[in-house]
């Protein structure tokens, strides 16, 4: 892959590419206190908030990103996952972990909001907003403004396996919020994944990248009713991953609508 149609692919559809997080505009931010006050609000709560860091073993901006998700991963309330992007590979160093269906995915978040912006690293939240990566403050507060989100505009989801199977269970919403059918996701997690890095911007760094997705498997459309969906565990469960991830997501990009975490050998 060449400099050239990474730029030509993208920006057929996107305004703006940057690896370095330079936002222009956008929304005012309002600043909390500290980030323990969010790291308490969380606490409380049993809806937790989704947030996907994309990043690249191909760009020297992402890793603070990729140390703040451990801190991320540790915190109640939040589930956090890595998904490693491939279109900086040409610089010199091919990722190990990325992947091809993690661009498309920012790329599609990036066309639904509306502002083009795909760059590295990346947080994305709820499917609602983004933050730049290494930003601890401005992901916190957007973690908080998803707090505010009255519970209305989610569902609860459920995740459990029994013998060979996992099963995922979602309520029926509410019609008048969700008005889109929405995809049933579940990815497989490998907790904590270290990289020496030998070419490119992060020659001779040792990095480690945390909630690395392995793999993301559709299983199922939810139209606003309950519903179950079974798959075999051997599908998901690998010796790699030690967690499963259920997300419910409004199609193409849209907002994240329930997620659950589970340990895979339960």
């Amino acid at each position: 892959m060449n400099s050239s149609w990474v730029i030509s692919h993208y920006m057929d559809k996107l305004t703006h590419i940057s690896r370095r997080g330079v936002l222009a505009g956008g929304a005012a931010v309002t600043v909390v206190a500290a980030s323990g006050i969010a790291t308490s609000a969380l606490a409380a709560r049993e809806r937790p908030v989704f947030i996907e860091l994309f990043t690249s073993q191909g760009c020297s901006s992402c890793p603070p990103a990729d140390a703040f998700m451990e801190e991320l991963t540790k915190r109640p309330g939040i589930i956090a996952v890595s998904m490693n992007v491939d279109y900086w590979d040409y610089l010199g160093w091919r990722d190990t972990l990325g992947s091809a269906a993690f661009t498309r995915r920012q790329k599609e978040y990036a066309i639904r909001r509306g502002d083009g912006r795909v760059y590295t690293p990346q947080m994305v939240i709820n499917g609602r907003a983004h933050a730049v990566g290494s930003h601890k403050q401005e992901v916190m507060n957007e973690v908080e403004r998803q707090i505010a989100v009255p519970d209305n505009y989610f569902v609860p989801i459920g995740i459990s396996s029994k013998g060979g199977e996992l099963h995922v269970d979602v309520s029926g919403g509410p019609t008048d919020r969700i008005i889109q059918s929405s995809t049933v996701w579940v990815m497989s997690i490998e907790p904590k994944v270290s990289v020496a890095i030998r070419r490119g911007e992060n020659t001779g760094r040792n990095i480690d990248y945390y909630n690395v997705v392995r793999q993301m498997t559709p299983i199922g459309m939810w139209k606003g009713e309950a519903a179950s969906f079974n798959l075999p565990k051997a599908q998901i469960v690998n010796k790699q991953n030690s967690m499963c991830v259920a997300v419910l997501q409004v199609d193409d990009g849209g907002p994240i609508l329930g997620c659950v975490k589970m340990k895979a050998s339960a």
